[in-house]
């Protein structure tokens, strides 16, 4: 009796909830200007009603429509908004359409006409258009969709009932008492005049609200800053619980509940969830579903560091943990400075039920070895599982397009925040303790995620002060070589000119040009890049060791020596890996110069920082 209750009056409540108050005046507005404005509103509010109960059955029933996206429902009813708009703006839009006066059956002419006939039919179309996304506003409907229907066909039917009939008669309220306002205000007396069109235009701006999801904006919005009625029906929905009544437990005998596993409501991606007790997760996914996408699985790995030799899932980890999934390559920097941060968030969360998955998707053919990458990872202390996604599975599955990129993955398996590249680490910290608190609320457990990690050895650039971008050897994607052919594969015989331009190559000797990286071919070879930044990072790699001299602005680059640079200004580059030549002091513009003592350098890159 008391969800009853409940669902009858959160009924009620959604009709002023931020989702869904947006759209009263479409109902209000569309109802007026005519004799019919009374029946009008029975009809629209009647039928947005019968849509919530017929799309929740749909949904429930149909096999066909499990798998349909909560975004499909929303297209929909954006689309049918914005048709109704413009038939009510441009009343005589349709028949000057050549095809129009061709549709001879009486159903098809009230679809081309549609809403501006004020038909009866019109009006059904309004308020079913309206029911999924009415019927998405609220955590009381939401849990009769989930827990109750699957226990009791017939005892959710009447708590859906009751939820329908608190919506429409609230609606109905709404509704008829806008219209006694605005026929006060005597702005709706001409049925045909600028206030009509005036609430076409009115749908035309909702229907694409809906259509592009900044309704959800605007809900955000209003829930914020001025007020959020779901709330208080998430409250009435713990006291509910307390209570112990009697709402059928479809789990109740298979699994037992974590002790003080009540539902409380999370902050979650800057949306409000209803974190309802593991019993009642399917109505918590429900309600996520509305917002977040599910994480994809990880595909086609090629091979797994730091698992014992035994393959890692991300499914295996949804529903006890919250997942960080960090997209990386060995060589990249901008890579190498974040992972101080990953590192010591691994450190301070993980036992706070923080599991990190590291995807090392490679750029270059060397990034590819497992024997590279295993030592990477062990030289810099990396603890938790690296998958190999040499064949880019992973990586398409989620849609990635960067190193790096972090996706945050919360218990329910949804992706709740993502950033690519460098900076923010507060905020995305702040996104991992916000997960870890709602994975608490959840399974019952205590928390602590005060204060912030404390990365070592952090390096900082300011991208904003770098003038130079990355600049490719390799025949592939060597546009920026000046004294030479770029994108052409083979042996070339280069000489450096006397004047260089900013951010160009510079290449002298001769050089075979592989897809992505050029090989020196034989003893003192030259490499010239005027560039503007702090630091210099170069990627490479020899078969036998290969002994580089590092010149800044002509002279041995002495103090300014990057960290794998000797005290003399040479560096030997042996390993595939990245190589820190300039170490400087500011953003100012300098010349370096790579004297090549000997052949077989493969150069990949310069990076800077």
């Amino acid at each position: 009796m008391i969800l009853f209750l409940l669902s009858l009056l959160a009924g009620v409540l959604t009709v002023l909830a931020p989702c869904t108050i947006s759209l009263l005046p479409i109902i209000v507005g569309g109802s007026v200007g005519d004799d019919r404005s009374f029946k009008r509103a029975l009809v629209v509010t009647g039928s947005l009603g019968l849509s919530v109960i017929l799309f929740t059955f749909i949904l429930k029933v149909s096999t066909a429509f499990i798998a349909v996206p909560q975004e499909f429902w929303q297209i929909l009813s954006g689309v049918i908004i914005i048709a109704l708009g413009i038939t009510t703006v441009f009343p005589s839009l349709y028949e000057k359409l050549p095809f129009i006066n061709k549709l001879n059956l009486s159903s098809n002419k009230v679809l081309a006409t549609g809403y501006k006939k004020q038909s009866f039919m019109g009006d059904i179309i309004v308020g079913a258009a309206l029911g999924p996304v009415f019927s998405s506003c609220s955590p009381t409907y939401f849990l009769i969709l989930a827990t109750v229907l699957p226990a009791s066909f017939l005892l959710g039917f009447v708590y859906l009932l009751a939820y329908s009939i608190g919506l429409c008669g609230g609606l109905l309220v709404a509704t008829l008492t806008g219209q006694k306002i605005l026929e006060k205000l005597g702005v709706a007396s001409n049925p045909h005049g600028w206030f009509k069109r005036s609430i076409g235009v009115l749908f035309l701006l909702v229907g694409i609200a809906i259509l592009f999801g900044y309704d959800k904006k605007l809900e955000l919005a209003v829930a914020s800053h001025i007020f959020d009625v779901t709330t208080i029906e998430q409250k009435l929905l713990v006291a509910q619980n307390s209570s112990k009544s009697s709402i059928p437990n479809p789990t109740e005998n298979s699994a037992q509940q974590a002790s003080g596993s009540d539902p409380v409501t999370a902050q979650t991606g800057g949306h409000q969830i209803l974190a309802l007790p593991l019993a009642d997760s399917t109505a918590r996914i429900a309600s996520k579903s509305r917002t977040f996408t599910r994480v994809p699985e990880i595909s086609k790995p090629s091979g797994f560091i730091n698992t014992d030799g035994s393959p890692v899932t991300l499914k295996q980890f949804v529903g006890k943990k919250v997942i960080l999934v960090d997209f990386w390559t060995y060589s990249c920097i901008n890579c190498q400075r974040t992972l101080p941060y990953v590192k010591a968030w691994y450190d301070k969360y993980h036992d706070q039920g923080l599991e990190i998955v590291s995807i090392h998707t490679p750029e270059f053919a060397f990034e590819h070895v497992l024997t590279n990458v295993q030592k990477y990872v062990n030289d810099n202390g990396i603890k938790y599982p690296v998958v190999l996604d040499n064949d880019y599975g992973t990586w398409t599955a989620f849609g990635n397009q960067f190193w790096p990129r972090k996706y945050l993955v919360d218990i329910d398996g949804f992706i709740v925040y993502d950033h690519a590249g460098e900076g923010d680490y507060d905020v995305t910290e702040k996104a991992i303790q916000k997960a870890l608190t709602e994975r608490a609320s959840v399974l019952g457990t205590s928390v602590s995620v005060s204060g912030n990690a404390t990365p070592k050895d952090v390096v900082v650039a300011d991208s904003s002060k770098i003038g130079s971008r990355e600049t490719y050897f390799g025949s592939a994607r060597n546009e920026y070589l000046t004294n030479g052919l770029p994108r052409t594969s083979g042996t070339q015989n280069l000489t450096v000119p006397a004047d260089i331009s900013s951010n160009k190559l510079y290449l002298g000797g001769s050089w075979n040009f592989a897809p992505e990286y050029a090989v020196s071919k034989e003893l003192n070879t030259k490499i010239i890049y005027k560039y503007q930044a702090k630091n210099v990072y170069f990627v490479a790699s020899s078969d036998s060791g290969v002994k580089l001299k590092i010149l800044l602005d002509g002279k041995p680059i002495g103090i300014l020596a990057g960290a794998d640079v000797s005290v003399d200004g040479t560096v030997t580059i042996k390993e595939n890996r990245l190589y820190k030549l300039v170490n400087g002091s500011d953003y100012s513009q300098h010349t370096l110069e790579i004297q090549v003592e000997n052949a077989g350098l493969n150069a990949y890159t310069f990076t800077f920082g």
